[in-house]
């Protein structure tokens, strides 16, 4: 299932107005860009789940980077996707841009990094269950997709 198919209805609409457009990197700040990209607040989708996450954050990060970038080589996902890392949990993942997955540092709050990523791109849709976070977004024009959502589409 791709995240065309997997999105809520007013997600693919759009998925599908901008499917031809092509990403910048999201660590790149700059003026608004006309592309589709999933962001992923990953403290918060991380934690989401009792998963034993807490134990070992740069653990629970590189595991879960993996997944994703599993999950878009399996063509579950399309790219781009950029996850956001912040505090302790950006020493499990590097920042990079491997296999349409790019993994950004927050220096600060990660939710400052997300919200500047949305106003900077048209077509994002960020993945997190921060109803302030959401509310930033939205009023960038990004879409909201929950944790389950993302945590049901990615491969073991």
């Amino acid at each position: 299932m791709t995240l065309l198919r997997a999105l809520p209805r007013t997600v693919v609409q759009v998925q599908q107005r901008t499917r031809h457009l092509v990403s910048p990197r999201a660590g790149d700040i700059g003026l608004r860009e006309p592309v589709r990209m999933l962001v992923i607040d990953a403290a918060n989708v991380i934690g989401s789940r009792p998963t034993g996450w807490w134990r070992d954050r740069p653990g629970a990060t590189r595991a879960f980077a993996e997944r994703v970038r599993a999950t878009v080589s399996a063509g579950r996902l399309d790219p781009p996707v950029t996850i956001v890392l912040e505090g302790r949990a950006r020493a499990g993942a590097d920042e990079a841009d491997v296999d349409g997955v790019e993994v950004v540092h927050a220096p600060g709050e990660g939710d400052d990094r997300i919200a500047a990523i949305a106003e900077a791109n048209r077509d994002v849709v960020v993945v997190t269950a921060d109803r302030e976070l959401a509310e930033r977004v939205r009023a960038a024009n990004a879409e909201v997709a929950g944790p389950n959502w993302l945590l049901d589409q990615l491969v073991d």
